[in-house]
Protein backbone atom coordinates (compact mmCIF):
# COMPACT_ATOMS: atom_id res chain seq x y z
CA UNK A 1 0.00 0.00 0.00
CA UNK A 2 2.83 2.11 1.02
CA UNK A 3 4.67 1.54 -1.90
CA UNK A 4 1.30 2.60 -4.23
CA UNK A 5 1.27 5.52 -2.45
CA UNK A 6 4.21 6.62 -2.80
CA UNK A 7 4.10 6.31 -6.99
CA UNK A 8 0.54 7.68 -7.30
CA UNK A 9 2.06 10.27 -5.09
CA UNK A 10 5.30 10.62 -7.36
CA UNK A 11 3.10 10.43 -10.51
CA UNK A 12 1.17 13.66 -9.01
CA UNK A 13 4.32 15.42 -8.39
CA UNK A 14 5.97 14.73 -12.15
CA UNK A 15 2.29 15.85 -13.54
CA UNK A 16 2.61 19.15 -11.41
CA UNK A 17 6.12 19.75 -12.82
CA UNK A 18 5.40 18.93 -16.39
CA UNK A 19 2.44 21.52 -16.37
CA UNK A 20 4.37 24.29 -14.73
CA UNK A 21 6.84 23.75 -17.58
CA UNK A 22 3.89 24.51 -20.24
CA UNK A 23 3.81 28.71 -19.76
CA UNK A 24 8.00 28.55 -20.51
CA UNK A 25 7.25 26.05 -23.13
CA UNK A 26 4.37 28.19 -25.07
CA UNK A 27 6.69 31.44 -24.35
CA UNK A 28 9.70 29.55 -26.11
CA UNK A 29 7.22 27.76 -29.26
CA UNK A 30 5.75 31.18 -29.58
CA UNK A 31 9.09 33.16 -29.96
CA UNK A 32 10.43 30.41 -32.19
CA UNK A 33 6.95 30.46 -34.49
CA UNK A 34 7.55 34.22 -35.03
CA UNK A 35 11.42 34.04 -35.70
CA UNK A 36 10.32 30.93 -38.41
CA UNK A 37 7.62 33.60 -39.83
CA UNK A 38 10.10 36.55 -40.43
CA UNK A 39 7.91 38.75 -38.05
CA UNK A 40 11.12 39.46 -35.31
CA UNK A 41 12.31 41.09 -39.05
CA UNK A 42 10.05 44.40 -37.93
CA UNK A 43 11.70 44.68 -35.10
CA UNK A 44 14.70 46.43 -36.58
CA UNK A 45 15.98 49.69 -37.99
CA UNK A 46 15.46 49.22 -41.46
CA UNK A 47 11.90 48.00 -40.92
CA UNK A 48 11.51 51.62 -38.62
CA UNK A 49 13.01 53.25 -41.23
CA UNK A 50 10.88 51.84 -44.21
CA UNK A 51 7.38 52.44 -42.39
CA UNK A 52 8.14 55.46 -40.68
CA UNK A 53 5.61 57.61 -42.83
CA UNK A 54 2.62 55.19 -42.07
CA UNK A 55 3.87 54.80 -38.33
CA UNK A 56 3.49 58.65 -38.07
CA UNK A 57 0.60 58.70 -39.22
CA UNK A 58 -1.06 56.46 -37.17
CA UNK A 59 0.80 57.99 -34.06
CA UNK A 60 -0.76 61.66 -35.38
CA UNK A 61 -4.37 59.68 -35.87
CA UNK A 62 -4.62 57.30 -33.09
CA UNK A 63 -2.77 58.35 -30.37
CA UNK A 64 -4.35 56.39 -27.55
CA UNK A 65 -4.86 53.60 -29.85
CA UNK A 66 -0.92 53.58 -30.77
CA UNK A 67 -0.06 53.91 -27.30
CA UNK A 68 -1.30 51.20 -26.17
CA UNK A 69 -0.48 48.99 -28.84
CA UNK A 70 3.24 50.11 -28.27
CA UNK A 71 3.32 48.99 -25.00
CA UNK A 72 1.33 45.47 -25.52
CA UNK A 73 4.28 45.20 -28.53
CA UNK A 74 6.96 46.49 -25.99
CA UNK A 75 5.70 43.89 -22.95
CA UNK A 76 5.27 40.79 -25.64
CA UNK A 77 8.53 41.44 -26.87
CA UNK A 78 10.15 41.10 -23.36
CA UNK A 79 8.23 38.32 -22.45
CA UNK A 80 9.27 36.28 -25.31
CA UNK A 81 12.63 37.73 -25.18
CA UNK A 82 12.89 38.66 -28.48
CA UNK A 83 15.73 40.77 -30.12
CA UNK A 84 14.76 44.52 -30.77
CA UNK A 85 14.26 46.07 -27.53
CA UNK A 86 16.52 48.29 -28.31
CA UNK A 87 14.88 49.13 -31.43
CA UNK A 88 11.44 49.80 -29.70
CA UNK A 89 12.87 52.14 -27.35
CA UNK A 90 14.70 54.42 -30.33
CA UNK A 91 10.81 53.94 -31.74
CA UNK A 92 9.46 55.00 -28.83
CA UNK A 93 11.17 58.12 -29.18
CA UNK A 94 10.97 58.69 -32.26
CA UNK A 95 6.97 58.70 -32.44
CA UNK A 96 6.41 59.49 -28.85
CA UNK A 97 9.04 61.85 -27.96
CA UNK A 98 11.32 61.47 -24.76
CA UNK A 99 9.24 61.69 -21.96
CA UNK A 100 6.10 59.96 -23.07
CA UNK A 101 8.09 57.24 -24.95
CA UNK A 102 10.53 56.67 -22.13
CA UNK A 103 7.17 56.14 -19.99
CA UNK A 104 5.75 53.83 -22.81
CA UNK A 105 9.01 51.74 -22.74
CA UNK A 106 9.64 51.26 -19.56
CA UNK A 107 5.81 50.11 -18.55
CA UNK A 108 5.91 47.72 -21.47
CA UNK A 109 9.50 46.44 -20.81
CA UNK A 110 8.27 46.03 -16.75
CA UNK A 111 4.91 44.23 -17.76
CA UNK A 112 6.99 41.49 -20.17
CA UNK A 113 9.43 41.39 -17.06
CA UNK A 114 7.02 40.49 -14.64
CA UNK A 115 4.98 37.89 -17.01
CA UNK A 116 8.25 35.83 -17.87
CA UNK A 117 9.45 36.37 -14.42
CA UNK A 118 5.67 34.77 -12.92
CA UNK A 119 6.52 32.21 -15.28
CA UNK A 120 9.56 31.66 -14.79
CA UNK A 121 9.76 30.90 -10.73
CA UNK A 122 6.77 28.70 -11.21
CA UNK A 123 8.35 26.76 -13.80
CA UNK A 124 11.72 26.64 -12.56
CA UNK A 125 12.03 28.39 -9.27
CA UNK A 126 9.94 25.87 -7.07
CA UNK A 127 11.22 22.38 -8.68
CA UNK A 128 14.82 23.63 -7.96
CA UNK A 129 14.39 25.12 -4.76
CA UNK A 130 12.84 21.77 -3.68
CA UNK A 131 15.76 19.96 -4.51
CA UNK A 132 18.56 23.00 -3.67
CA UNK A 133 21.40 21.56 -2.17
CA UNK A 134 22.95 23.93 0.84
CA UNK A 135 25.46 25.88 -1.92
CA UNK A 136 22.33 27.22 -3.66
CA UNK A 137 20.28 27.70 -0.19
CA UNK A 138 23.11 29.96 0.84
CA UNK A 139 23.49 32.19 -2.61
CA UNK A 140 19.34 32.69 -2.29
CA UNK A 141 19.63 33.74 1.32
CA UNK A 142 22.70 35.73 0.60
CA UNK A 143 20.80 37.08 -2.71
CA UNK A 144 17.22 37.82 -0.95
CA UNK A 145 18.83 39.81 2.16
CA UNK A 146 20.11 42.36 -0.64
CA UNK A 147 18.09 41.75 -3.60
CA UNK A 148 16.67 45.18 -4.47
CA UNK A 149 20.20 46.41 -4.46
CA UNK A 150 21.12 43.40 -6.53
CA UNK A 151 18.51 44.05 -9.09
CA UNK A 152 19.30 47.96 -9.54
CA UNK A 153 22.80 46.72 -10.14
CA UNK A 154 21.56 43.99 -12.84
CA UNK A 155 19.16 46.35 -14.34
CA UNK A 156 21.78 49.67 -14.59
CA UNK A 157 24.68 48.29 -15.90
CA UNK A 158 24.52 47.63 -19.69
CA UNK A 159 25.99 44.50 -19.64
CA UNK A 160 23.71 41.78 -18.05
CA UNK A 161 21.77 40.26 -21.14
CA UNK A 162 17.90 41.48 -20.37
CA UNK A 163 16.48 37.99 -20.42
CA UNK A 164 19.38 36.40 -18.37
CA UNK A 165 17.94 39.26 -15.13
CA UNK A 166 14.50 38.07 -15.56
CA UNK A 167 15.42 34.75 -15.11
CA UNK A 168 17.46 34.74 -12.38
CA UNK A 169 15.60 36.80 -9.72
CA UNK A 170 12.72 34.23 -10.40
CA UNK A 171 15.02 31.06 -9.41
CA UNK A 172 16.63 32.80 -6.75
CA UNK A 173 13.01 33.55 -5.22
CA UNK A 174 13.02 36.98 -5.19
CA UNK A 175 9.18 38.71 -3.89
CA UNK A 176 7.71 40.05 -6.53
CA UNK A 177 6.88 43.42 -5.61
CA UNK A 178 10.74 44.18 -4.98
CA UNK A 179 11.26 42.68 -8.65
CA UNK A 180 9.09 44.75 -9.99
CA UNK A 181 10.04 47.77 -8.34
CA UNK A 182 13.45 47.07 -8.94
CA UNK A 183 12.83 46.58 -12.59
CA UNK A 184 10.67 49.71 -12.97
CA UNK A 185 13.80 51.62 -11.05
CA UNK A 186 16.38 50.20 -13.17
CA UNK A 187 15.11 50.41 -16.70
CA UNK A 188 14.31 54.18 -16.60
CA UNK A 189 17.95 55.65 -17.15
CA UNK A 190 18.71 53.05 -19.95
CA UNK A 191 15.15 54.15 -21.64
CA UNK A 192 15.57 57.73 -20.93
CA UNK A 193 19.08 57.44 -23.07
CA UNK A 194 17.56 55.62 -25.89
CA UNK A 195 13.99 57.74 -26.53
CA UNK A 196 16.54 60.68 -26.14
CA UNK A 197 18.34 59.03 -29.88
CA UNK A 198 15.14 57.80 -30.75
CA UNK A 199 13.71 61.87 -31.08
CA UNK A 200 16.67 61.99 -33.57
CA UNK A 201 15.88 59.28 -35.41
CA UNK A 202 14.48 61.30 -38.36
CA UNK A 203 17.51 63.37 -38.99
CA UNK A 204 19.57 59.71 -38.95
CA UNK A 205 17.58 58.19 -41.84
CA UNK A 206 17.39 61.42 -43.93
CA UNK A 207 21.11 60.90 -43.67
CA UNK A 208 20.74 57.17 -44.62
CA UNK A 209 22.38 56.71 -41.49
CA UNK A 210 22.20 54.18 -38.84
CA UNK A 211 21.51 55.22 -35.17
CA UNK A 212 24.93 54.55 -32.97
CA UNK A 213 23.57 51.77 -30.25
CA UNK A 214 27.19 51.88 -28.62
CA UNK A 215 26.42 55.31 -27.23
CA UNK A 216 25.29 54.05 -23.86
CA UNK A 217 29.20 52.63 -23.65
CA UNK A 218 30.15 56.22 -23.68
CA UNK A 219 31.89 57.88 -20.76
CA UNK A 220 29.38 60.45 -20.26
CA UNK A 221 26.70 57.75 -20.13
CA UNK A 222 28.67 54.79 -18.77
CA UNK A 223 29.81 56.64 -15.70
CA UNK A 224 26.67 57.79 -13.90
CA UNK A 225 24.73 54.70 -15.02
CA UNK A 226 27.69 52.78 -12.64
CA UNK A 227 27.38 55.67 -10.42
CA UNK A 228 24.03 54.91 -10.05
CA UNK A 229 24.78 51.09 -9.95
CA UNK A 230 27.31 51.61 -6.76
CA UNK A 231 24.77 53.82 -4.88
CA UNK A 232 22.25 51.03 -5.19
CA UNK A 233 24.80 49.08 -3.36
CA UNK A 234 25.66 51.79 -0.53
CA UNK A 235 23.23 49.76 1.35
CA UNK A 236 25.13 46.22 0.90
CA UNK A 237 28.09 47.78 2.02
CA UNK A 238 27.29 49.90 4.41
CA UNK A 239 25.64 46.51 6.27
CA UNK A 240 29.06 44.84 5.70
CA UNK A 241 30.90 47.16 7.22
CA UNK A 242 28.55 47.34 10.44
CA UNK A 243 29.02 43.60 10.67
CA UNK A 244 32.69 44.10 10.36
CA UNK A 245 32.43 47.00 13.63
CA UNK A 246 33.81 49.62 10.64
CA UNK A 247 30.80 51.32 10.46
CA UNK A 248 28.28 52.49 13.41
Amino acid sequence: MNGRTTRVGGDDAARRARFRLWPLALLAALALLLYLLGLTDYLSFEALRRERALLLAWVDRYPVLSALSFVLVYAASTALSLPGGAVLTLAGGFLFGVVAGAVYATIGATAGAVLVFLIARSALGEPLRARAGPWLTRMREGFNRNCLSYLLVLRLVPVFPFWLVNLVPAVLGMPLSTYTLGTLLGIIPGCIVYTSVGAGLGAVFDAGGEPDLALVLEPSILLPLLGLALLSLAPVIYRRLRRRGVAP
